[in-house]
């Protein structure tokens, strides 16, 4: 996946996630008897016979939550090697005498916190869904509390994911593909070797231990954006396995990397011309220019000013063009958040600073933009995440990086050129070594249910179609309304259906819209 294209769709699908609980590191080690013992070390192992399944989860208390450290391997083709820390969170069922089973949930990202998703969750989600579960919570392989990968210090990060590149050269190119294999060498410096494992396949067989431990014959799951690719995943490895799974703003992985990144872009482009129609026709205060078009312009024009001269805050600080259109797109998941980007637009054009833009970047970015200290590891685990999912990429030339850009700057006028700013993983030097790229025997797994929204501008709907398309159990069901995903932050109709299946494993009619 593209750096900065993927990253788009990176966004956590709950923006306004709680602190994760801290849990007592100290429950299970690796060399804890719970995990099993080890008599076949150097033997080969199937997966699923590996020594975690047998282990069982120490629970204390973490807040209002209960929390718990497991063990998986950092290496799922030697099943029985090394282990490193997972650690998982849970809110338990209200009604004991009602409870189904656990359901195990994920925010996105890739590198999105699902220990930090959890009691949002459970504040959003319907009282039969709480009665009936235990939810919980789960930070994947080398994300926010297990075992989180390492790139560097603040200034390491910000010169890989904050620069601003122009590659119209061949030398510019070559470098940028230098700095990216120099990134990931830090990585894997600082991380060790669970840097070439944090691939989508090995969470989903995570997540099978995770259902194994807490007791469950079947895994119940709902994910939201890059969640809905570990869950389809996990369908395509454990069909057999799957329980009521709800995928929500879907991802359709198998398109060619290209052709993620013009949907995303086409996204992103839809949700400013329907902010811009908005402000013009609801917000006394706008200040774009009255035509629509001469509105688009100006937000083009901010954007690559800041990318070419840059933009201060009142403490000096400059935004640059990579930190505008973060500022800028952050806004696009929810509607609600659009008067954030009126109020953006009011300052550089009122007033030509920026600081609204360099906060909301930092919100993206999770970034504290006062300090410069990144709040957690999303960035560089989305960055590992999605390289080693990419899987081997024809490394670009002027020629065809110009090509790329042409195609794309059609389908987003306005942010065209920043998405093809970055080589994303060309140079990345790791791949998966359980990559999958089709779902096929994910035919035979139980009823999936994936949720589209009509103008989501990180999941294209036209993902939704194609994705549910590709699981021969699924069923669709559309949101018709703006944002990311829709469980959680749509409509009652929304709620009742996913509850309705969750709880009841009625799953909606064919083609329902919301």
């Amino acid at each position: 996946m593209r750096r900065r294209l993927a990253s788009i769709a990176a966004l956590l699908a709950a923006s306004s996630l709680l602190a994760a609980c801290t849990p007592d590191r100290t429950q299970v080690e690796p060399s804890d008897p719970s995990v099993g013992s080890i008599e076949d070390q150097g033997q080969i192992v199937a997966p699923d016979q590996a020594a975690v399944y047998q282990q069982e989860a120490s629970w204390s208390r973490c807040g209002e939550l209960e929390c718990a450290t497991i063990q998986v391997p950092v290496d799922w083709s030697d099943p029985n090697g090394s282990t490193t820390d997972l650690v998982i969170n849970r809110h338990t069922a209200t009604d004991p005498g009602a409870r189904l089973g656990s359901l195990l949930i994920n925010p996105g990202g890739p590198g999105g916190s699902g220990l930090d998703l959890t009691e949002s969750f459970v504040a959003m989600a319907g009282e039969d869904v709480l009665a009936s579960y235990d939810i919980i919570g789960f930070d994947p392989r080398g994300v926010g509390e297990s075992s989180p990968l390492a790139c560097g210090d603040a200034a390491e990060i910000d010169e890989y994911y904050l620069t601003d590149q122009i590659l119209d050269t061949e030398q510019a190119i070559e470098d940028s593909r230098a700095a990216t294999t120099a990134f990931a060498e830090r990585c894997r410096e600082l991380s060790g070797p669970l840097l070439e494992n944090v691939d989508t396949s090995s969470a989903a067989r995570d997540m099978d231990v995770i259902r194994a431990v807490v007791g469950d014959e079947q895994l119940h799951y709902l994910g939201y954006s890059y969640g809905t690719q570990l869950g389809a995943t996990y369908a395509e490895l454990f069909p057999e396995n799957v329980g009521r799974m709800v995928l929500d703003g879907a991802v359709d992985f198998t398109l060619p990397v290209e052709e993620q990144a013009k949907g995303q872009a086409a996204g992103f482009e839809g949700a400013l011309m329907n902010f811009i129609d908005w402000c013009l026709a609801e917000q006394e205060a706008c200040p774009l220019d009255r035509d629509r078009e001469a509105a688009r312009q100006q937000v083009q024009d901010i954007a690559l000013q800041a990318r070419d001269e840059g933009y201060r805050t009142p403490d000096g600080d400059v935004v640059n063009g990579n930190l505008m259109v973060y500022g800028m797109v952050v806004t696009m998941y929810d509607e609600a958040s659009w008067v954030y980007l009126e109020a953006g637009l009011s300052e550089v054009l009122d007033r030509g600073t920026a600081d609204i833009f360099n906060q909301l970047a930092g919100f993206y970015l999770d970034k504290d933009p006062t300090t410069g200290e990144y709040l957690s590891n999303s960035q560089w685990a989305f960055t590992s995440i999605g390289c080693l999912d990419g899987g081997e990429t024809e490394s670009y030339t002027v020629d065809s990086l110009a090509a790329f850009v042409e195609s794309i700057e059609e389908a987003s006028p306005t942010f065209g050129w920043w998405f093809g700013s970055s080589l994303g993983c060309d140079g990345w030097p790791w791949t998966a070594k359980e990559p999958v790229t089709a779902l096929e025997a994910a035919d035979a797994a139980a009823p999936v249910l994936v949720i589209g929204t009509t103008h989501d501008p990180a999941t294209p709907y036209a993902w939704a179609e194609s994705l549910s398309e590709q699981l021969a159990s699924s069923t669709l069901l559309t949101y018709e309304g703006e944002g990311h995903t829709a469980y959680g932050r749509s409509n009652q109709c929304i709620l009742d259906a996913v509850d309705g299946y969750l709880v009841d494993g009625e799953m909606p009619v064919s083609g329902m819209r919301c």
